[in-house]
């Protein structure tokens, strides 16, 4: 519990300070390294389920959508629409350029599992990860993103100590034999309260950071740009029971594997996948509420 909370207390401030100071490319390069390396944990994981990964092909490959996106600060790469395409081909373009690599192999039985394992690492980790930097590049993006954490990270943290506290009955035992329902009422209840506050008070607080010289003016949230709050209250419900859903599939994924944590990157808290793997399934909902609301 100690290694836990001296990492939380550690990686927190320089992870505000990087949605709220960073420069777009410097968010955009970190995001990219973060991503590669829960590409790595999740890639050695799929081997205990007996596939050999395309480590190389996928690791480039992704990372050359992170320096698309850092080279992109007066691009129209960032602009929502663009950023759409971009997503979508090379989204298209992963399995046919995988599959092509594994011919190959000198032993086939292995190409496809391989080149599936490295679709889905694209999948379900970088371009998750590259909504974020776009999102981060949205008008009032650096609230937008301080939203999306603190909602996971309260939901997170009242999962826990609730579940632990007070929890009965399990959620699945299967998967996760520690997660109860109790906790995962109290993450939503958590979640909906600190969205309903940061919004609530999101015209003082982006005037406080403006003041203070941590966001520009376009990164926080004036006047007539307040969302309406029952949209925001369901969306951060919505955006709770996808990052508790997010928590059970790297769940399944480790279960399926036969180990505890997907790595040993952050003393206490276990790999990096382990402690992302919420928000990679709750950033892409936020990401596609705010590009809607821009592009409507």
């Amino acid at each position: 519990m100690l290694k836990r909370i001296a990492t939380a207390v550690v990686l927190i401030p320089i992870v505000l300070a990087l949605i709220l100071r960073a420069p777009v490319p410097v968010l955009a390069v970190v995001a990219g390294i973060v991503a590669l390396l829960t590409i790595h944990e999740f890639l050695k994981l799929t081997e205990s389920y007996g596939v050999q990964p395309l480590r190389w092909p996928t690791y480039l490959f992704s990372a050359l959508l992170f320096v698309a996106l850092a080279l992109s600060t007066e691009s129209p790469l960032l602009e929502t629409g663009k950023f759409l395409v971009l997503m979508g081909f090379a989204a298209a373009l992963a399995p046919f350029l995988f599959l092509t690599i594994a011919m190959r192999g000198a032993d086939l039985r292995h190409g496809y599992p391989a080149a599936a394992a490295s679709t889905f690492a694209f999948a379900y980790i970088a371009l998750p990860m590259a909504m974020l930097v776009q999102l981060r590049q949205q008008a009032a993006g650096a609230i937008y993103v301080l939203y999306l954490l603190l909602v996971v990270w309260a939901g997170d943290i009242f999962a826990y100590f609730v579940g632990k506290a007070i929890g009965r009955h399990l959620m699945s035992p299967r998967v996760s034999p520690k997660k109860t329902w109790e906790g995962a009422i109290a993450s939503v209840v958590a979640s909906v309260l600190v969205g309903w506050l940061l919004f609530h008070y999101a015209q003082p607080l982006s005037s406080a950071l403006l003041r203070w010289g941590l966001i520009e003016r376009r990164d926080g949230l004036f006047g007539l740009e307040q969302p309406d709050m029952g949209s925001i209250i369901a969306l951060t419900i919505v955006l709770n029971l996808a990052a508790q859903f997010g928590d059970l599939v790297e769940s399944l994924i480790k279960r399926g594997a036969g180990v505890k944590d997907s790595g040993a990157l952050l003393p206490g808290h276990g790999g990096m996948l382990d402690r992302i793997d919420a928000l990679l399934f709750a950033a892409p909902v936020l990401w596609f509420y705010v590009a809607w609301r821009v592009m409507q």
